[in-house]
This record gives structure tokens, C-alpha cells and sequence, in this order.
């Protein structure tokens, strides 16, 4: 894959840029955005939590200097809270004006259901942008089938159907990135229309990069005994393993308190490494085996 991103200049300035705006994103990641933003499909972006989904799209929209647009999703989202709803106190204050009272009910029906007094939620304010957005659709997994299913002609056809006003077709085509942690399956007709990639935790030399780019004038000697200490982790049966974002904040705390890691300061500074009171007592336990002098 190296020797594509090498010869294709497209894809290795994409690279370039990403890491421009803090991203390290592999090869095979780069290409697969590439394609996504090329031929104008959306890209779906599964893996742990923690290790990058979502900075993948606020980085994408830096990169292309455009607006990001997210929608989180959640259990029992639905199209109002998608797509659009009505302002009923607008509309009400319009129907009490003398001027409909004048216009009769049927003209004045017409006209409350104008755009003027509809409420763009995420997914409407992406189609609707005449300036390129990036379309965020957050934690996909979360929301259920039938929100997932209402996504389809959105994201094939790039246009939502709104009763009052008819179908409404993507003034520009935004860059859409779907992410999940896989706490359900997600169907295949939202595949079907999607690129995929998965992103696991990164290797050593990976995640020694991606704390160096966040601690740049982190000693390199001392960097790379903290990358081990959290690789030997994620070794360990935790019920959940430190993502990379926890990597990073647990590598600032021990490097703000010391310069220097042992059993003790990393029995202090766990909490901003491990979430779960039993993964703490696990990994306090086996200190002295995982890190490495």
C-alpha cells in the first residue's frame, strides 16, 4: 500500500494534510478516504471507542476548511430530531396576523408550511449547505433499525422527503463519515451504500507517533516507556482497554508530575488510563511485570 500512496501524489498529499491537522492516518486509511471524497460516497468508520472515528472527520473538515456537522446519535432518535421539524410558535403567531384572517384558511395553510418555518436539524443543514460541509453522522450503532433505515435515501440518493414540502435534493454533495463501535450490527443495506473501514489500536510505532504529535517535546527515550507500559496493558483482560485518547491524557498526567515512570506514579495516574475500578485493581497488581525499565 506504501508504494500506491508513493506514486498517487492525490493520496499522499490527503496524508500530508491530515497530519497537517492532527491526524496520523495510515496508508490504507488515506486511500480509503480518497475514494470516499472522490466518488462522493460516504465512508463508514468502525473500531473501538477511543481510537480516532470521530477526529477523523473534525480533522477531514479542517484539512478541507469546511464546516463539520454532527449529528450524535442515541437510542430513540428520530427524524425530528435528524432531519427538521415545524416552528409551532411561529407559525402560530403567523395565523393570528390580520392578514390571514383576510387570506382565508386554505392560502394561509400553504403558507405556514414554508421553508421559512422549518427548523434544519443536522442531516437537512448538510443536504441544504450550498458550501461543501462534512456530515458527521456520530455513533451510528447507538440509534436503532428504523432510524437507520430512515438514512437510506439520504445517503443513496442524497435527498430527504419532508410530507409538507416534498423531496428536498442535496444542494451540495457533503462528505459523510459514519462512525461505530459495533455495539450492534448494523444492516447491510446502510453498507451497501458505504465504503468501510475498520480502525483497531494502533501498533507501537503508531501510537509512539501519534504521542509524539501530541506531546512534542516529550523526551523520546521516555515516550516510548510510556507506549509500552499502555501496549502491555491492552494486553491484560480488562473489560475496557485504554483508547487511544486515554493513551494521550494518561502520557500528559505522568509527564506533568514526573519525568519519570514508576510503579508508584503510574498507581496514581490510572484513573486517567483505566475507567473501571476493577481494571485499576488488575493492572495495580501486575505493576512491577509491565513496566519495562
Amino acid at each position: 500500500m506504501t508504494e500506491l500512496v508513493t506514486v498517487n501524489e492525490e493520496i499522499r498529499d490527503l496524508k500530508e494534510g491530515l497530519a497537517a491537522n492532527g491526524y496520523l492516518a495510515d496508508d490504507d486509511l488515506a486511500v480509503a478516504l480518497y475514494l470516499a471524497e472522490n466518488l462522493e460516497k460516504p465512508l463508514l468508520v468502525e473500531g473501538p471507542a477511543g481510537v480516532g472515528k470521530t477526529e477523523l472527520a473534525k480533522a477531514w473538515a479542517r484539512l478541507r476548511q469546511c464546516r463539520l456537522i454532527r449529528l450524535q446519535c442515541y437510542e430513540g432518535l428520530d427524524e425530528s430530531k435528524a432531519l427538521y421539524e415545524w416552528n409551532y410558535q411561529k407559525q402560530l403567531l403567523y395565523i393570528q396576523v390580520e392578514s390571514l384572517a383576510q387570506q382565508g384558511w386554505e392560502t394561509g395553510r400553504q403558507q405556514i408550511f414554508d421553508q421559512e418555518f422549518l427548523l434544519k436539524r443536522p442531516l437537512l443543514m448538510a443536504l441544504t449547505s450550498a458550501d461543501p460541509v462534512v456530515l458527521l453522522i456520530d455513533e451510528i450503532d447507538k440509534s436503532d433499525q428504523e432510524f437507520e433505515s430512515f438514512l437510506l435515501e439520504a445517503l443513496s440518493d442524497w435527498q430527504v422527503t419532508v410530507p409538507e414540502l416534498g423531496t428536498i435534493k442535496a444542494v451540495t454533495r457533503p462528505h459523510v463519515v459514519l462512525t461505530s463501535n459495533s455495539t450492534r450490527e448494523l444492516g447491510d443495506a446502510l453498507r451497501r451504500r458505504c465504503l468501510h473501514f475498520y480502525i483497531d489500536y494502533p501498533d507501537f510505532d503508531r501510537e509512539l507517533a501519534i504521542i509524539e504529535l501530541n506531546a512534542p517535546d516529550i523526551d523520546g527515550k521516555f515516550a516510548r516507556q510510556l507506549v509500552e507500559f499502555v501496549q502491555n496493558i491492552r494486553k491484560q483482560p480488562l473489560k475496557k482497554p485504554p483508547s487511544v485518547t486515554e493513551s494521550i491524557d494518561w502520557v500528559q498526567s505522568v509527564k506533568l508530575l514526573s519525568g519519570e515512570l514508576t510503579a508508584e506514579m503510574a498507581r496514581v495516574t490510572l484513573s486517567a488510563l483505566l475507567k473501571y475500578t476493577k481494571d485499576r485493581e488488575l493492572v495495580i497488581k501486575k505493576l512491577p511485570y509491565l513496566i519495562q525499565p
